[in-house]
C-alpha cells in the first residue's frame, strides 16, 4: 500500500437534514411528542465523505447545492469535516430531508429534491478522476451515475455502488455492470437478484443484524455490534466507508465486514446522518468483540 491517503470520489446527494427525535413513529391519524430536534448535513454520498474523513481517507465530493443558507451551511459543514468539494451551485433550493426518528432509532423520511441532481458527469475533472484510487456512487440520476462508473474504470479505478431507496424506481442496470463493490440492504437485494451477478462482491447491509458480503463463491457473515441506537440515519453510509477503507488497505473481507459495522454501529448511537468516525472508536469496538448470534 501506498503511504498516501486513499482517494476517494464521493457522487451523490448532499442534502440538508432537519430531524425530529420522536417518542415513537405514528400510526395515519396518529400523534407524537417531539423529545429533540437538531439540524445538520445529510445525503448518502455527503455522509460517506465525512466518515471517510474521519478514518484518514481523502474524500472528494460530487454534487449539487443551491446558492442559499442552508448550501452555504452544507458547504461550511464539510470543510470543517475535511471534505474537498466538488459541487456545482444553482439558483434552486439545496435538497432538505425531514426525518422523523423514534426512540428505538427507527425512522422515516420526507424530502424534496431542490438542487440534487444538477450536477453531471463532466463536472468531474480527468484530472480529478486520474488523481483517485476509487469511485463511490450513491443515488443520483441513472445517465450520470453510469457515465461515471465508466470513465472511472477506463480511468484504472474501483469502483462501488450504494443505489439506496429509489433504487425500484430507476434503472440503474448499465451502472452495475460498472460496479466492482455493490452496498444494498436485505430488501433491495431481493430487487437486485438478476444484477448482482455481474459484480465482483455484494454486500449486504442488515442493520443491528451486521452484514454479509458474497465475494466470488464465498458467503462471509459479521453479526454486528450490541449498541443502543439513538438514530440509524447514515449507519449504512457509515458502513459502507469502513468497508471501502479497511479493503483498500488490503484486509481480508472478515475485517472489512468488522470495520463496517463498527462505523454503522458508531453511528448509529450518534444523532444525525453525519458523524465523524475515528478509529479509536472503531478500535474500541472491534476489542469488545461483535454481537452473540
Amino acid at each position: 500500500m501506498s503511504d498516501e491517503p486513499l482517494r476517494v470520489i464521493c457522487a451523490g446527494h448532499v442534502n440538508w437534514d432537519v430531524t425530529l427525535q420522536v417518542d415513537r413513529l405514528p400510526e395515519p391519524d396518529g400523534e407524537a411528542s417531539i423529545a429533540d430536534q437538531y439540524q445538520s448535513g445529510g445525503g448518502s454520498a455527503s455522509n460517506v465523505a465525512v466518515a471517510l474523513a474521519g478514518l484518514d481517507a481523502s474524500p472528494l465530493l460530487l454534487g449539487s447545492v443551491g446558492r442559499d443558507e442552508n448550501g452555504l451551511l452544507v458547504r461550511r459543514e464539510l470543510d470543517s469535516a475535511g471534505v474537498e468539494t466538488a459541487l456545482v451551485e444553482t439558483d434552486g433550493e439545496t435538497a432538505v430531508k425531514y426525518l422523523v426518528v423514534d426512540d428505538s432509532g427507527e425512522l422515516m423520511m420526507f424530502g424534496n429534491e431542490g438542487a440534487n441532481e444538477a450536477y453531471a458527469a463532466a463536472d468531474l475533472s480527468a484530472a480529478q478522476l486520474a488523481g483517485a484510487d476509487h469511485l463511490h456512487l450513491t443515488s443520483q440520476c441513472p445517465e450520470t451515475a453510469v457515465e461515471l462508473a465508466r470513465a472511472a474504470s477506463e480511468a484504472g479505478l474501483t469502483v462501488s455502488f450504494d443505489p439506496g431507496r429509489r433504487l425500484a424506481d430507476r434503472d440503474y442496470a448499465a451502472t452495475i455492470r460498472n460496479t466492482d463493490i455493490l452496498f444494498c440492504n436485505e430488501r433491495e437485494a431481493t430487487v437486485l437478484r438478476d444484477e448482482a451477478d455481474a459484480v465482483d462482491t455484494l454486500v449486504v447491509k442488515q442493520g443491528s443484524g451486521g452484514a454479509t458480503a458474497f465475494d466470488g463463491d464465498r458467503d462471509v457473515a459479521h453479526p454486528g455490534f450490541a449498541v443502543d441506537p439513538v438514530d440509524t440515519t447514515g449507519a449504512g453510509d457509515a458502513f459502507a466507508a469502513g468497508f471501502l477503507v479497511a479493503r483498500a488497505d488490503g484486509d481480508a473481507i472478515e475485517r472489512a465486514l468488522a470495520v463496517g459495522n463498527a462505523c454503522g454501529a458508531l453511528a448509529a448511537r450518534t444523532p444525525g446522518a453525519r458523524v465523524q468516525i475515528e478509529w479509536r472508536d472503531v478500535d474500541a469496538l472491534l476489542d469488545i468483540g461483535p454481537s452473540e448470534p
